[in-house]
Formats: C-alpha cells, structure tokens, sequence
C-alpha cells in the first residue's frame, strides 16, 4: 500500500480528495492530511509518503517553501501542485523542484486518477529499478571473490587465465603497480569438515577486507591462502611495510582467538607489476614454511641472511618453487616425513587447474563432434563452454594439437571417406552437403590438400 499525503488548509478540500480517490484507486493508499506547510514537512518525516498532493497557498509556509525543504527528506517522493490559480505562474519554481505534475482546483475525478495513475508507474518502475539494482550488487558482491580468486592463482601458479592478469585487476580496482603478497599457512590438522574450511576462509577474508589495505584474497587452497596487498603511491614505503607487518600479526592473533588456531604468515618483499607480485607471493610462502615461525608474521627479507642456502634469493616460479622445497626437505632429514604444505599446495593447484581445463576441452570436443557437420565457427565451440575465443583457440591447440579449423576439417574429411567408401553410394555433391560444406569445388580442394587425392579417386580407389 502506497502512502498519500494531502497538504490543504481547507478540510473540505482534504476530504474531497480522499473521498474522490479512494473511489477511483480503492485499497491504493494510506492517508495523512496536513493543514498548513510546517505540519506537511512534520509528516514527510514521520509519516513518510510516496506521493505528496501540495495547495500552492497555505498560510504560513507556502506549498513551494515546503516542498523545498521536504524534498532533503524525501528525494523519491512525487510532488503535486493543487492550485486554483494559473499554475504557470509557478511553473519555474516547480519545475526546479522536481515537480512535474499539477491539478487545478476544481479538479474532476478522471484527471485526479490519471495523475495518480501515472505517479503509481513512476513509482513501481523505480521500484523495479532498485529491486534489479540490488540484485545486481548481490550478483556482483558474489562474482568478486570468484574473480579475485582467479588472478590470485595467475600469481601463484603462473597460470594464464581466460581474461589476462591486467584486465582482472583493472576489472577488480586492484593495481599492479605496486604491492607485496602474504601467505598465511594452517596447521595439516586444522579445518577437518567443509564447514570449519568455510568459516576459516570467510574469517580470514572478510578481515582483510576491512583492515584498510587494498587487497584481493585467494580462496583457501591446500590449507594456505595468499593476501595480495596492494601499496597506493602516496604510502611512504617504511610506514606502508609497519601497517602490512602489523596486519600479519593481527591474522595471527585472529586464528588464535576464533579458532584456537596457531598460524603461521609470511610476508613477500614490495615489488612492482604482475611478475613482482609472483615473486612476492613466492618470497611469503617460504617465509611462512618454517616450523619455527608458527604463530608469528614473518618477513622474507628478515630471512634471506640465515645460512640455510635455499632461503638465499626468492624462487621466480612454481617449478622452481617445487626444486628448492624438495631440496630444503633432503637437507633436513628430520623432517623428511612432514612434506612441506606449499610443495602440496602447489601441486594440488597445478591438478586441478589442468583438470579443469581438460574437462573444459573434452566438453568442447563433445559439442564439436556433435555438430562439426553445421555451420559451426570457432566463437560457437567457445561460447559453449564459456571461454573467449583468444584464449580457448590457444587451450584447444594445446590440448588436441591442432587449431580448431584442422580439427574440424579432419572430421569432416574422416566423415566424407567413410560415406564415400560405403556400399550405399552417394553422389559426391551429396557427401559434400552431408560432411557440412556447400561448395562442392571448395570441398574437393580440401579433401585432396588432406588425402592426397580427389574424392573421385578416392572412390575409385577403394572400389579396387
């Protein structure tokens, strides 16, 4: 039910037009009357109404006057004028207030509902409005982290994703000119069920969220997260590195508190541009890889002078990552059995990347082979499993070693010898219609360049 405020120092008046359109709109609306101008912007902030039916002339404050200042209070609100004078007198000012709409007294019923009528549709379509504006944000607010997760994992396992790391992070609001990573590591034993990885992962982010650092977060990987910090150009770099040491120890004492959690976070060196993010993300994990740092925030370059020879310069990449975990664990037989949760970590990444991706081609071979005898373009096979085309013809030659053209052209090819060598013989302008090309000349030329001979030959040919 929408509410209607009628603002008219004649009672009379105020219950005409309550009787008129609870008439013409029954069960529409909520009444308030008002009888001066300071009782009307008294209402429109206790009674708060959608609609606003305003006599020009009331004494004290005029309609106008009270508009203007109702409008501070209710910006969605419509406004009508209710006047028994030329109503261009006031058009100016009206119109500077928003008010687009005008009843001159004695105003019959018709004109009374459609005003109303159409103020009711300005309302709902607004309404709508919003409704879908919400939902977009909603949408929105559940795709970020999705997004985040996917360049944090362009950083951490040197994985070219669908959309490039530049246009993620232009996507995201999330700079690469500058910034430094941080890992914070859990215990093997930590978060057994689904539900307890959830909270983990949904503490640890919404608090880095509201720290104050520009950040995107990882999802919760082999139970590990990276933090990727970004450092505005006008943080002096001594206090930036204080606040990024300060928000470490902060995770730490977090996982204590909530979850009775001793972590362990590393904390990469400042670096510029995507690669120096990677380097950076690197740089933490080792800072976080160390039995002795569990419950503290650790800082690579506080590290790199120890005499453990691995810990001399920052690994540049994930295989690189794998060699010198592998080497630090022959070095410390002690802890030979207690294999490093980063070389795990890595190489669960590096699987379920490539299985996903072989899903996501075996998918696209499916639909190809389906419909390879079609009108079938590269933009169709990569629409279909939700690629760009850039990216999926460079994964599609990668995992089937031929473009996407060949592909198609060698089962149209293995599809017209069989039709051409079976027993129910076909013309061959009917093999070429068949196989999904239109012009039987074209389709010859392509036949011989892969076969080595024309489909009459090769008719001939299999005859013999």
């Amino acid at each position: 039910m929408y509410r209607l405020l009628i603002a008219d120092d004649e009672a009379l008046e105020r219950e005409g037009l309550e009787l008129i359109i609870e008439r013409m709109l029954p069960g529409v609306f909520q009444f308030a009357h008002a009888e001066n101008g300071r009782r009307a912007i008294e209402l429109a902030d206790e009674f708060r109404p959608h609609i606003v039916m305003m006599d020009i002339n009331m004494p004290g404050i005029q309609g106008l006057q009270a508009i203007r200042e109702m409008k501070t209070l209710l910006p969605d609100s419509k406004f009508v004028l209710v006047t028994a004078y030329d109503f261009f007198a006031y058009a100016k000012e009206a119109v500077s207030l928003g008010v687009k709409e005008y009843i001159v007294k004695p105003a019959g019923r018709e004109q009374i509902s459609a005003t109303l009528r159409g103020l009711l549709d300005e309302l709902e379509a607004e309404k709508n409005r919003r409704a879908e504006d919400l939902r977009l944000r909603d949408k929105l607010s559940q795709l970020l982290p999705l997004a985040e997760n996917e360049l944090a994992l362009v950083f951490m396992v040197d994985q070219v994703a669908d959309a490039g790391e530049e246009q993620l992070a232009d996507w995201l609001g999330f700079p690469l000119d500058a910034g430094c990573a941080l890992v914070v590591a859990f215990p093997k034993q930590a978060a057994a069920t689904a539900t307890d990885k959830k909270k983990l992962y949904e503490s640890i982010r919404s608090y880095a969220k509201a720290y104050g650092i520009p950040c995107i977060v990882s999802s919760l990987i082999d139970m590990h997260m990276a933090v990727f910090l970004h450092k505005e150009a006008v943080d002096e770099p001594a206090a930036w590195k204080q606040s990024v040491r300060q928000f470490g120890e902060k995770l730490c004492e977090l996982a204590e508190r909530q979850f009775q959690m001793a972590v362990a976070v590393g904390i990469g060196s400042l670096h510029t541009g995507a690669d120096g993010l990677r380097k950076s993300y690197f740089e933490a994990v080792f800072a976080s890889d160390d039995d002795r740092l569990i419950g503290k925030a650790s800082d690579f370059e506080q590290l790199i002078g120890e005499t453990d020879p691995v810990r001399i310069g920052a690994p540049e990449s994930a295989n690189e990552a794998e060699r010198i975990i592998a080497k630090r664990e022959e070095m410390n037989e002690h802890n030979a059995d207690n294999r490093s949760y980063v070389l795990a970590a890595l190489r669960r990444i590096r699987e379920q990347r490539e299985q996903q991706t072989l899903s996501v081609m075996d998918k696209a071979k499916r639909f190809i082979e389906e419909r390879f005898t079609e009108e079938l373009s590269l933009e169709d096979a990569a629409d279909y499993v939700h690629l760009n085309a850039h990216y999926f013809s460079k994964v599609f030659k990668q995992q089937t070693g031929a473009t996407f053209i060949d592909y198609v052209t060698s089962l149209r090819i293995d599809k017209a010898k069989q039709l051409i060598a079976s027993a129910d013989e076909l013309a061959l302008k009917e093999v070429c219609f068949e196989v999904g090309y239109k012009d039987p000349n074209y389709f010859s030329r392509v036949f011989k360049r892969v076969t080595g001979v024309t489909p009459t030959e090769f008719r001939n040919g299999s005859k013999n």
